[in-house]
Order: C-alpha cells, then sequence, then structure tokens
C-alpha cells in the first residue's frame, strides 16, 4: 500500500521529536489524510505481515459492546493486554505474577477477569450504550437505521469519545469518530483518528474500519466504496524506527480480497468464520514493542 508508506515517508520529512505520555519518545507531524477505494483490494499491508485474527476478533468485540479483554485473551489476541496488567501489577493484589500468568488467569477465571479484566468504557461501550446526562444511546444501530431510511443523511456519525467517561477508560479512544457517507448505492466511511501509532496502530486501523465498512454495507444492502483515515497526531515512536526503516525498504504486493460469505440481517450477526481473506502474500512480519 503506497498510501500507507507515504505516510511514514511525510512523518520522518514533516515530523519533530516531541515527548509523549509513555515517556518513550516519538517523531511526531499533525494532520494527514490516506484514501483507499475497496474496489482495488482489500488494504491490509503486504510490507509487513498483519494478523488479521487480531483485528477480527477486535472488531467484532467492539460490535458487541463489549470491554472486558476476556473474549480476546480466549481468542489468541493479545493486542489490550498490557494496559489492564498494567493496573493490576500497580493494585494490593499483584503477587509478582508475569503478564502471562495474568492473561492465563484472565482466560480461565471468570471471576479474576471479571474484577481485572475489563478496560472501562471503551470503544465498545461507546459505540452501543454511549451514556448522556437523560439517556443511552446505540449510535452504531441508530447510524445503521439511518443509512437504511435515510442515506442523504449528513448525520451518519459514531463518536468514541464521550468527555464525561474518559476518566475511567484504561486507554481514552485514539480512534475517536467516524462517519458514513451513502451515495448511488455505494457505503463509504471516514475515520478521525486524533493520535496515532503509525507503524503498529495504523495498519490495523486501516484494515478494521475498511472491514466495518463491508460489514456495514452488507447490513443496509449497500456496495463498499471508500475508507478514508484522517489523523491528528501522527506519530513515529523512536524505538520503532529500525522497523520502519525496514518496512520502507520493502515494495508494496498485490492487495488481497476479502470475501464476507453471506448476507446478514443485523450487525452483531457476523462471526470471524464470515470472513475468509484471499490472496494474501505479504513481506514477512517485522516485530515491535507497544508502548503503554
Amino acid at each position: 500500500m503506497k498510501q500507507y508508506l507515504d505516510f511514514l515517508r511525510f512523518i520522518l520529512e514533516n515530523g519533530k521529536q516531541k515527548n509523549d505520555r509513555t515517556n518513550t519518545g516519538t517523531i511526531s507531524a499533525f494532520g494527514y489524510q490516506m484514501r483507499f477505494d475497496l474496489s482495488e483490494g482489500f488494504p491490509l499491508l503486504t510490507t509487513k505481515k498483519v494478523h488479521l485474527k487480531s483485528i477480527i476478533h477486535e472488531l467484532l468485540w467492539f460490535i458487541k459492546g463489549d470491554t472486558n479483554i476476556r473474549y480476546l485473551v480466549q481468542n489468541g489476541v493479545r493486542i489490550w493486554n498490557e494496559w489492564p496488567f498494567e493496573k493490576y501489577r500497580k493494585s494490593a493484589a499483584y503477587r509478582g505474577e508475569s503478564l502471562n500468568v495474568f492473561v492465563s488467569k484472565i482466560k480461565e477465571d471468570a471471576e479474576f477477569a471479571e474484577k481485572w479484566g475489563d478496560l472501562g468504557p471503551v470503544y465498545g461501550r461507546q459505540w452501543r450504550a454511549f451514556r448522556g446526562a437523560e439517556k443511552t444511546v446505540d449510535q452504531l444501530q441508530e447510524v445503521i437505521t439511518e443509512i437504511k431510511t435515510n442515506p442523504d443523511s449528513r448525520r451518519l456519525l459514531v463518536s468514541s469519545w464521550n468527555p464525561t467517561e474518559i476518566e475511567g477508560m484504561a486507554l481514552p479512544p485514539c480512534h475517536t469518530l467516524y462517519q458514513f457517507y451513502a451515495r448511488e448505492g455505494e457505503l463509504s466511511l471516514q475515520l478521525y483518528q486524533r493520535s496515532a501509532d503509525a507503524f503498529l496502530g495504523v495498519p490495523f486501523n486501516i484494515a478494521s474500519y475498511s472491514l466495518l465498512l463491508m460489514m456495514v454495507a452488507n447490513v443496509t444492502g449497500l456496495e463498499p466504496k471508500e475508507f478514508v483515515h484522517t489523523i491528528g497526531d501522527a506519530h513515529i515512536y523512536l524505538n520503532h524506527l529500525e522497523q520502519v526503516n525496514l518496512q520502507l525498504s520493502r515494495s508494496p504486493r498485490k492487495l488481497p480480497k476479502m470475501l464476507i460469505k453471506r448476507k446478514a440481517e443485523a450487525i452483531e450477526d457476523f462471526r470471524y468464520e464470515d470472513f475468509e481473506l484471499l490472496d494474501y502474500e505479504p513481506h514477512p512480519a517485522i516485530r515491535a514493542e507497544v508502548a503503554v
């Protein structure tokens, strides 16, 4: 995906070194946009192998409205483990367990998972049960209904940024707002992301929201058209520079195809087995540490 490699180059050429919450340090630039036409293929990075299983399960987890990592852990997805572990490690209940032992307890012990596996009111809660002063709103379902009944609406928005609940979240939402756009039987989606870990996070975000677009198009009877990714603080962590340069040395390969194998009646109906990726031939994976 040339768009993504151009994004990395933009940060390296225009960014400045900047401190961050994790004390890792970043090269940061502000304001960038990428566009992906889904008719050209599914935008899953080919200059390194991306773990699609994690992307699909995380998206299904969001759609369920779940905020506890137990579902992810039970399906072999590790991307959210560090945040509840950090909270546990700082608690009086901590007995020196490693992250792996903590994750095993989450998987095997429902009571332990209920107490220590929840991330607070993160994405799934905001998508499906956004709490205001007077009512709770299932934003995703309301948008899907509106697409079906009033596709020309300019209010097809879902917000993950709920200022009244930020303090209760393990991590305030990075991908904060998305908007659908329907025209002539086609559906597009734009994401605004306030903060973007360019090497580790952004490839997941591109694939995840492109898949969400395909799923909502499936449910509403439209054709998926374009994913637009708009980013605020775009940054490369200083401990990812070697990996970024390796990736930039590789040439993009042909994009794979994503199949949704059945028509779903409701967004909650999708299961992991409904998705099939074809013709994915990426370069090898590139490992890097997540900044917590």
